[in-house]
């Protein structure tokens, strides 16, 4: 049942939250929904274990659609493919929780990662993209006309590309960089309380998988017999995801120069503390406290093992 319709709407080169207007839920379905190089991946892989039940490498990005995803075609083969699917579905999405409709039987899980690492991550990702990758969003954004004109093309050195992400103008807005990626923080924060969310941190999947694996089976209803676990805790490392990239994100070389090799870089965190001046981070934590509530700060940059669990944050 419809809880909430979608409060905004949101076009980029990237997403269209119209996209959603004909999605049909199921009960149990899961929404993965994160900001860009927050984990997404990580966590989709995650919910495939547990939902299979088995380390089997399985097409995630196939099995896991993106709907909102308006620069590989039409959403209404995406959405065929969802319904024609049998098991229990999990889907992806990179839009704020406002921008999405929320139903009663539909958990959604927001992952999150502290902004400075976000923005390395995301200077691989944009930098690996391939013609085809290029062509396509450039044609989404001159079919939209709310945008009209390709996706800039952002610098490609560490430092000139973290002032490019944290800038606030239209470019960096629409191009889910800093603007968009505080909002989706913001809009996922204050959906904190409900019973059907859960919001997952990039730190605390890093410090204790088997622990974050097992609160995501849990918020799913999902048992897993105690034997198993550490083969599904060990098929979600990304070495082994790494090892298993072709079968996991088949096709990913039309999109990235390297496939997998590229998409799936480091998964660490903290390179952005060789990159940055003192100057640089003064204005990041600026911008944090401007931006962001102490309780979602705390948070954002921390994950709940350091700054607790956010449902018992008061602001």
């Amino acid at each position: 049942m419809l809880e909430r319709a979608p409060v905004r709407e949101f076009r980029s080169w990237y997403c269209d939250s119209r996209r959603w207007d004909a999605y049909a839920p199921r009960p149990g379905d899961v929404v993965i929904a994160t900001p860009p190089k927050v984990g997404t991946t990580w966590t989709q892989q995650i919910v495939n274990l547990l939902i299979f039940q088995s380390a089997d490498p399985r097409p995630v990005s196939m099995m896991s659609p993106w709907i909102d995803n308006r620069f590989k075609g039409p959403v209404g083969p995406v959405l065929a493919t969802i319904e024609a699917q049998t098991h229990r579905r999990f889907l992806k999405s990179h839009l704020p929780l406002d921008g999405l409709p929320i139903y009663d039987e539909v958990r959604y899980i927001h992952v999150a990662r502290g902004g400075r690492d976000a923005c390395m991550s995301y200077l691989n990702h944009i930098s690996g993209y391939t013609a085809l990758a290029w062509a396509g969003l450039d044609a989404a954004g001159m079919e939209e006309p709310q945008i009209g004109r390709p996706l800039p093309r952002p610098p490609k050195t560490a430092r000139e590309f973290f002032h490019h992400w944290m800038s606030r103008g239209e470019d960096s807005e629409l191009s889910l960089m800093s603007q968009s990626f505080f909002d989706i923080e913001r809009s996922y924060w204050a959906g904190r309380g409900r019973s059907n969310l859960l919001l997952v941190h990039y730190n605390d999947l890093k410090a204790d998988l088997r622990g974050e694996m097992g609160r995501i089976a849990d918020f799913l209803d999902i048992e897993v017999a105690v034997d198993l676990w550490p083969e599904l805790v060990d098929a979600a490392t990304f070495e082994t995801m790494k090892r298993d990239g072709p079968a996991l994100l088949p096709g990913m070389e039309f999109g990235f120069e390297g496939g997998t090799e590229t998409f799936l870089n480091k998964g660490t965190n903290d390179r952005w503390q060789a990159v940055l001046t003192d100057d640089d981070n003064s204005l990041y934590l600026q911008r944090l406290e401007e931006e962001l509530s102490p309780g979602l700060r705390a948070w954002l940059e921390n994950g709940r093992r350091i700054a607790g669990d956010p449902r018992n944050s008061v602001d």
